[in-house]
């Protein structure tokens, strides 16, 4: 199974106009979080998630997806 978890951040973001520093601030992280969680870089906690896609008005599942190509068993 694979560690990497793919985003639509940057695509939510330029849908409701904010940079990386306004969404880290409303979520409560720092801009280089933002970063490196759009970048694939960090995964973020189920909480962050969470009020990542309460920010930008959608589900956790619209935000955050699992490659395509993961292996379940």
């Amino acid at each position: 199974m694979s560690d990497k978890l793919m985003n639509k951040i940057k695509v939510y973001r330029a849908m409701h106009d904010f940079t990386q520093a306004e969404l880290a601030e409303k979520v409560g992280v720092t801009r280089k979080s933002i970063n490196a969680i759009e970048g694939g870089r960090f995964i973020p906690s189920t909480v962050l998630a969470l009020r990542i896609a309460h920010v930008f008005e959608t589900t956790v599942e619209n935000v955050f997806q699992l490659p395509e190509s993961d292996d379940w068993s």
